[in-house]
């Protein structure tokens, strides 16, 4: 699929000297340097006017891989309930409203909570983290969120033992999410994760991207991040979040379970029926389609931190 060129306003993109940096200052903290390098790093974005986050990036959780640009992390993206091709979202999410907004944490839970937007940026600091992102169509991107582990606002409801998932669903609005009104989906959006997925630190509650506030079309204002998975488990525009004893149904898979399964982690050994999952194309490569495939990694390259979840299963038949 190729990309389709879409205006973007100076005054939206952050400028890429401002993420360099960030970039220098993880240099400098792995040479030891992190507290000099703070006074220089926090007056540079502090003037930056494009700048709605504040920030820290952590050195922990960076791919090495070139960041995507910010034009194409923002104009090329799946969002059904603003349409379906992926210049889509970019073109009709402005009606989302996102204050506004809260969000319901409640099922096993000693807890329950519902908290809004500015309380959920509160709860924790957030820290900056590129990720890679794989998407089941074969495209993918190496993107700089913003946002901070998922298992911090779940420690704060407690789950109870017998809780084993955790279900997010999205907003579905007809009157703000043109989308919604197709039947493609069983609206809302739901997706689902196992506790321990869901408590694993790479699991971001995202806030951001490069430093703003999450665009519309990224899934304003909140979403998940799950980097090892395929990019349609990450819901966007949560507004509940559901800890349950039984798996629960997702969009996807209630659509189509031979194509998406639950779990649905990026393996290149298990095909899409209906094209191979063992490569991909980094989108906005300058040659676009002609571009050199990539060689998809177990876990999209996060073996290390996640394959210990998975010992023992057949992950041919849990795909």
């Amino acid at each position: 699929m190729g990309y389709t060129d879409h205006k973007i306003l100076p005054s939206d993109i952050t400028p890429q000297a401002i993420f360099e940096s960030r970039r220098q200052l993880i240099k400098l903290a792995a040479a030891g340097s992190f507290g000099l390098a703070l006074a220089p790093w926090f007056s540079r974005n502090a003037l930056a006017a494009s700048q709605k986050l504040s920030v820290l990036p952590n050195p922990a959780f960076m791919a090495k891989d070139e960041p995507t640009s910010y034009k194409y992390v923002t104009s090329y993206n799946n969002f059904y309930e603003f349409g379906t091709d992926k210049g889509d979202p970019i073109a009709n999410a402005n009606s989302l409203q996102t204050r506004p907004w809260t969000v319901t944490i409640e099922g096993l839970v000693k807890k329950p909570l519902t908290l809004d937007i500015d309380a959920l940026l509160k709860l924790a600091p957030i820290e900056e983290r590129v990720y890679r992102m794989r998407c089941v169509e074969g495209w993918s991107m190496v993107i700089p969120w913003d946002g901070y582990s998922l298992s911090k606002l779940l420690n704060k409801v407690e789950p109870l033992g017998s809780a084993k998932y955790v279900e997010f669903i999205s907003l579905a609005d007809r009157k703000q999410m043109p989308g919604t009104k197709s039947n493609i989906i069983d609206w809302p959006y739901r997706e689902g994760l196992r506790l321990d997925e869901a408590m694993n630190p790479l699991t971001l509650l995202t806030f951001g991207l490069y430093g703003e506030v999450l665009p519309k079309q990224n899934g304003a204002p909140v979403r998940l991040v799950v980097p090892w998975k395929y990019g349609f488990k990450s819901a966007k525009s949560i507004v509940k979040i559901r800890l349950t004893e039984e798996m629960p149904k997702t969009s996807w898979s209630q659509i189509d379970p031979r194509e998406y399964g639950f779990y649905s982690n990026v393996n290149p050994l298990v095909d899409h029926p209906r094209w191979s999952q063992a490569s991909e194309r980094r989108i906005g490569d300058p040659k676009g389609m002609f571009a050199p495939k990539i060689k998809t990694e177990m876990f999209n390259g996060y073996s290390e931190q996640v394959a210990g979840m998975y010992t023992g299963m057949d992950l041919k038949k849990f795909y």
